[in-house]
């Protein structure tokens, strides 16, 4: 088990590292080139900007049993397609049975945005940090 992160936006990066720690988990870091991040604990990987590129090069790495870190529906759904374990910022998890309604809400949106100004993301709070822990550890606990 590894945790593989979709990580330019991440809002929970070092969470990720110090429960990583904890377990003596791999963690990936994805990032495209216009962000600076080092860790001495992750392997991080800078990929060439472009449409997805940060994306597909995590989903290459992805292996059954990985636990994928991502806010981005689209390859929430192709890592699950691979068995991984996938997991929101915010703490959701992804499943086989609530993928499909949130990539068609996002298509529904996107179109929608095309006539109607749509406000974007609610703010982070403190329970969505708490809730994303607790439900990592909860995903690695459960698949250890």
């Amino acid at each position: 088990m590894r945790i593989l992160v979709d990580a330019d936006a991440c809002p929970v990066k070092e969470t990720i590292i110090k429960l990583a720690k904890k377990d003596q988990i791999d963690v990936l870091m994805f990032f495209d080139t216009a962000h600076v991040y080092d860790n001495d604990y992750a392997q991080v990987f800078m990929i060439s900007k472009g449409p997805d590129t940060v994306d597909f090069a995590l989903l290459n790495k992805v292996q059954s049993g990985d636990i994928v870190v991502t806010g981005d529906y689209g390859l929430a759904s192709l890592a699950l397609t691979k068995q991984a374990y996938v997991i929101h910022p915010s703490g959701m998890i992804y499943t086989e049975d609530n993928i499909l309604n949130l990539l068609n809400r996002r298509s529904s949106h996107k179109k929608l945005r095309q006539h109607v100004r749509i406000k974007g993301p609610k703010k982070r709070t403190k329970i969505d940090d708490q809730t994303f822990q607790k439900n990592l550890k909860k995903v690695i606990s459960k698949h250890k």
